[in-house]
């Protein structure tokens, strides 16, 4: 089953877990919002809306409030000394579709939850662990800093300076 739905003055082909950037909308991160205009619901036997299906809506969870990529206004008018450089970025809302909802109803699936971040435990050994793993850090980092570094420029042997022709002595005999 999929949606069109209306939101910020764009329409957007949805089906469940699509992940979406809209115009900022509110709602705070890892709840369930409800977009309610909803153009067609497709299917086994699409319902068009006229302009919008009666009692759809697409819940929906928000993942992130972001800002979109900067963009600038630059104008320049010829030989007149004048321009003008502005520049804005989007307010941008990602969202994740949980499920297309018709006839009113409420939705029943909640936010996911987070993952959290697994924490590996320190070894039994205590002394010996963190001793080499900072020897191999050391090793790891002398290797990236000579890497990084230029490479180092041979001597070019100089030539010897060229002779200069003899300055002609004065002929006094004559």
């Amino acid at each position: 089953m999929f949606a069109v739905i209306k939101t910020g003055g764009r329409q957007y082909r949805v089906v469940p877990d699509d992940v979406l950037e809209i115009g900022k909308i509110a709602g705070e991160v890892g709840t369930i919002v409800q977009l309610g205009e909803v153009l067609v619901l497709g299917g086994d036997t699409p319902v068009l809306g006229a302009p919008t299906v009666a009692g759809a809506s697409v819940a929906a969870e928000v993942l992130q409030h972001k800002r979109g990529p900067k963009v600038i206004a630059f104008k320049k008018r010829r030989r007149k000394h004048s321009k003008r450089k502005r520049g804005y970025r989007d307010e941008i809302t990602v969202l994740r579709i949980t499920e297309i909802l018709a006839d009113g109803k409420a939705p029943t699936i909640g936010p996911r939850p987070k993952k959290e971040k697994v924490v590996k435990p320190a070894e039994a050994e205590g002394d010996e662990a963190p001793k080499a793993a900072k020897k191999k850090a050391d090793s790891k980092t002398s290797a990236k800093a000579a890497a990084t570094k230029a490479p180092a420029k041979k001597a070019v042997a100089k030539k010897p300076a060229a002779k200069k022709p003899a300055a002609k002595k004065a002929k006094s005999d004559e």
